[in-house]
């Protein structure tokens, strides 16, 4: 297919509408406004010829500040041979016999004309400001929109829509020089052309094609062009096309900067994390192995050891070997619920008697802190798996205990609440920051501040959330320095 390259010039093509029908009344208005003045002026009232004169000069004042120069014009002709037949001496034909009112006349018509003119022109002035505080009003609120994302491929499948939302478009395209990729608002539109964008991008001067209804221009980024954006189905100034060319690319230079440093701060976060991990682990297997070494040592010495030494030193190794194994077993789970292959085995479940169970268990390491159970009995059973259901009140329990005072009191709560059953553990501990309950739920993530004075590994709450998300439930965190936590998780009821 041959393209017409004279479509893509650099120029607007005015398409010339009828609108002969509208012309046609307004012209006939005109000589139906003069005749009125004319009758009412020569028949009714009886003024003199300045009155009339000023009456005509009024009404071309008005048909150029409304309708435009070219109905001003003609008004201001058939208003002067109406003045002249009717109050022009000698009255009834066109022969002016005084030369002063040849004058008169002729200074009439010239008055009409000028004041036409400049009115004709106030009104244009008056319509190109109108336009233009419109145009940047929709680029501002356009310009409002793309800063609604940072992610590069949803802000390009964006922008065409927003470019039809805000001004009035039938369909838009957006082509990416780097990726030779067009974003449309509709893949069946045959209005915009690839061939036509990819002409704009490589010359980076805006097109109007007035007869087509499409503007394209290029995308500019300081001297730079990036691309080229086009719209079919409204007619944009050469200004707004500019205006939005450089909109677009520095929206999409903007979130690809900030796309980048999110996968900057990603991968820092990461190294962090490994960091972390790899200290968190450390110090943790090597408490233990410290223990069992220090034990066998003993035991291997030749110092002359009664039964009761060798006894707890053989208590060392086994406490400190059941430890190794728990962080073992904690990594474990982790990378199985992380991979989703625990089974769960689910069935309806009372809570008040998996709060129980996990009192119980958790009597070692709650210690001397008073425990308070505030659990009605007549509470709905959840479906679910009552030993992962266990586990997570024991992981909740232990980090109450070990992030609160020895004897800093511990209270469990459960509450029917819609279609839920919500369970809280509350401690009297430090607290926790704003920051720090968005991240406590993360694998390895210990408090900052209880780092290196509380033994865990940072694994307990991340397989506590991890084993209610799969009971489709959710798991929170409230808190306020100084006073306290609030763990809470909801499971649907059976």
């Amino acid at each position: 297919m041959v393209r017409n390259p004279f479509c893509l010039a650099s120029v607007t093509i005015v398409r010339v509408k009828s609108h002969w029908p509208q012309h046609a009344l307004r012209y006939a208005a005109c000589i139906v406004a003069t005749e009125a003045v004319v009758q009412a002026c020569h028949r009714i009232i009886h003024v003199n010829p300045t009155t009339v004169a000023l009456t005509f000069l009024l009404m071309v004042l008005w048909v150029a500040a409304y309708w435009g120069f070219r109905f001003s014009v003609f008004l201001a002709v058939i208003a002067t041979l109406a003045f002249n037949y009717y109050f022009l001496p000698p009255i009834g034909t066109f022969t002016v016999a005084d030369p002063q009112n040849w004058v008169a006349l002729f200074a009439f018509l010239m008055t009409a004309g000028i004041a036409s003119e400049l009115a004709d022109r106030a009104r244009r002035q008056t319509s190109d400001a109108n336009q233009r505080r419109r145009d940047v009003e929709r680029l501002y609120s356009f310009s409002q929109r793309l800063l609604a994302t940072d992610n590069v491929a949803e802000l390009m499948n964006a922008i065409p829509g927003y470019v039809c939302d805000g001004f009035g478009a039938k369909s838009a395209a957006i082509y990416l020089l780097s990726s030779q990729q067009v974003y449309r608002t509709d893949p069946q539109d045959t209005s915009l052309v690839l061939q036509d964008l990819q002409l704009v991008s490589s010359r980076g001067e805006p097109v109007i094609d007035s007869q087509r209804g499409v503007s394209l221009t290029p995308l500019h980024l300081g001297t730079r062009t990036t691309g080229a954006v086009g719209i079919a189905g409204t007619t944009l100034s050469r200004a707004t096309l500019e205006a939005l060319g450089s909109m677009i690319g520095i929206a999409i230079e903007r979130a690809g900067a900030m796309e980048k440093l999110s996968q900057t701060e990603a991968a820092r976060q990461s190294e962090n994390l490994r960091a972390v991990l790899l200290d968190s682990v450390t110090h943790e297997l090597r408490t233990p192995l410290t223990g069992i070494k220090a034990a066998v040592t003993g035991l291997l010495s030749d110092y002359n050891l009664d039964e009761t030494q060798r006894r707890e030193l053989l208590t060392v190794i086994n406490e400190e070997t059941d430890r190794l194994d728990r962080l073992v077993g904690e990594a474990t789970e982790m990378a199985q619920l992380d991979a989703h292959k625990v089974e769960l085995h689910m069935a309806p479940v009372d809570v008040a008697s998996v709060i129980e169970s996990a009192v119980e268990e958790s009597k070692t390491f709650l210690g001397q802190h008073p425990l308070e159970v505030r659990a009605a009995p007549s509470l709905p059973k959840v479906r679910g798996d009552s030993d992962r259901i266990a586990e997570v009140l024991k992981q909740l329990l232990e980090n109450a205990a070990k992030y609160s005072p020895p004897t800093a009191a511990i209270t469990i709560t459960a509450e029917h609440k819609g279609d839920r059953i919500v369970t809280s553990v509350t401690d009297r501990g430090h607290g926790i920051d704003d920051f720090e309950q968005s991240l406590v739920f993360d694998k390895f993530y210990r408090g900052r501040d209880q780092r290196y004075s509380v033994q865990g590994t940072g694994m307990g709450l991340a397989i506590a959330k991890a084993i209610v998300e799969a009971h489709n439930g959710v798991v929170s965190v409230t808190s306020q320095l100084g006073r306290g936590s609030v763990f809470s998780f909801e499971l649907p009821i059976a």
